[in-house]
């Protein structure tokens, strides 16, 4: 049994997700969640909802789930559009500033 769950448009790079998201890769799902509360990366809380919200849908699609065999299987960080902006510098000078964002997917998995 698997469950998915996915966030479009996160705010922050999607290289500084792929460092929280490594650290989660083929854990258990209550390991996972432990990793990411004591994480001081602010992706983390992200990845934190993402994985909440791929274990409510696991319990959607079957209520009596173990959740110490279920695993993180899938984590991916893939970039996403970046909003361009404009600071002023010295004289006259406009500089452009890059706001990122990301699209992130996670996808937990029962082994047995």
């Amino acid at each position: 049994m698997e469950a998915k769950a996915s966030l479009k448009f996160a705010r922050g790079s999607a290289r500084k997700v792929r460092l929280v998201l490594d650290l989660i890769r083929n854990k258990r799902v209550t390991e996972a969640q432990n990793i990411l509360k004591l994480s001081r990366k602010r992706a983390s809380v992200d990845v934190g909802k993402l994985l909440a919200s791929a274990v409510a849908n696991a319990h959607v699609k079957e209520p009596k789930l173990d959740m110490n065999e279920v695993f993180v299987t899938k984590a991916v960080a893939d970039e996403g559009p970046t909003m361009k902006r404009y600071m002023p510098r010295a004289q006259g000078r406009a500089f452009l500033i890059r706001k990122r964002t990301c699209h992130i997917s996670l996808e937990i998995q029962n082994i047995e």
